[in-house]
């Protein structure tokens, strides 16, 4: 008996390093003090010593039941975007600067190809944010996980200058709600997406007119990312005081998460189109109007607030980035929460 035998490959495990290494590289910024294969990964801070009070900022989080939808299409090469997605734009909305990435995938069978397809996707996440993937682990587990599928997680450090850091505070009546269009369903709601939707691959390869494409590939769309949107605000000279990602919780949950006491959001449902998809689940699924706006992001992946007297620069540094903006809504006097109209 050996550990082969006993289901885990640890050959397959090097071959898996091997053939991740070209997608890591791409990551790299000049600040990486390690290579690939050490125990750790070491990150220099001498470029930020200018700082008047640098503080480290974090995220960690997983892809979810989405990836129950990676295994049904057999599609692996984007959902480690959704992974550094849900970490980095966390940090993006303190006001962060994403510096490095470290990935956790665990298996019921290491398939060096389908690691390496996977790391990808995570390395293409890492590069739309700026971040390194300095580090992660590939754990084989069989008789826990089943053969073909797999978990996937990670976590994000960042840094800003103390006094750049988002939160919220500022927050005042007249403010206004800048919010940036979502991908699709992102990574949250998906155990609701597969009670509504029939997850057969005959279905999810069917073309659907409304929405332009398959079920299947509008709903494996990965997570925006929105660093470099937030930079090209911040670098507009706009002051964002509060900024919030809208993940599982939707609307409700996570606009109020950066409001101080005394405000409440005003969200306007009419400022923007709801993309078709969400529209299906509300039908397909019969849910509320509510449950869906609790759920799902609704069309709006991240939403800002600012001066009444920066909205338009907002929206212009916003489009220049890449990313489509819409006026919200506003901030007015009243118990902290979210009103939508």
């Amino acid at each position: 008996m050996d550990y082969k035998n006993a289901g885990v490959d640890i050959e397959a495990g090097y071959q898996s390093v091997e053939l991740m290494k070209k997608h890591v590289m791409q990551t790299m910024r000049p600040e990486v003090l390690t290579g690939i294969g050490g125990f750790s990964g070491a990150f220099s801070m001498e470029a930020f010593k200018t700082m008047e009070k640098p503080a480290l900022v974090s995220g960690t989080d997983g892809v979810g039941t989405k990836l129950k939808l990676a295994f049904l299409m057999d599609k692996h090469d984007t959902v480690g975007i959704d992974c550094v997605a849900m970490c980095v734009n966390d940090i993006a909305c303190a006001g962060g600067e994403p510096l490095f990435f470290l990935d956790y995938i665990a298996c019921g069978k290491n398939i060096p190809e389908k690691i390496a397809t996977i790391v990808s996707g995570v390395a293409e996440g890492c590069r739309q944010s700026g971040a390194a993937l300095i580090g992660g682990e590939t754990a084989e587990m069989p008789g826990f996980y089943p053969i073909d599928e797999y978990d996937l997680a990670g976590f994000a450090v960042g840094i800003v200058d103390q006094k750049n850091l988002i939160t919220g505070a500022g927050i005042k009546p007249g403010d206004v709600l800048v919010g940036m269009a979502s991908s699709g369903v992102h990574s949250n709601g998906f155990s609701l997406v597969r009670k509504v939707f029939t997850m057969k691959e005959e279905y999810l390869n069917t073309y659907f007119e409304s929405l332009g494409r398959t079920l299947g590939e509008a709903l494996i769309e990965p997570t925006k990312i929105y660093v470099k949107a937030l930079k090209a605000v911040k670098e507009a000279g706009v002051a964002v005081k509060g900024c919030s990602h809208i993940t599982g919780g939707g609307f409700y949950e996570n606009i109020p998460r950066m409001l101080p006491e005394g405000v409440e959001a005003v969200v306007r449902k009419d400022s923007y189109k709801v993309p078709m998809i969400f529209k299906m689940l509300a039908e397909d699924g019969r849910i509320e109007e509510q449950m869906m706006y609790n759920t799902f992001n609704m069309g709006i992946g991240m939403v800002m607030a600012v001066d009444a007297s920066q909205a338009d620069a907002c929206m212009e540094a916003v489009q220049k980035a890449g990313e489509t903006p819409c006026l919200l809504g506003e901030v007015r006097s009243g118990e902290k929460g979210v009103v939508l109209c």
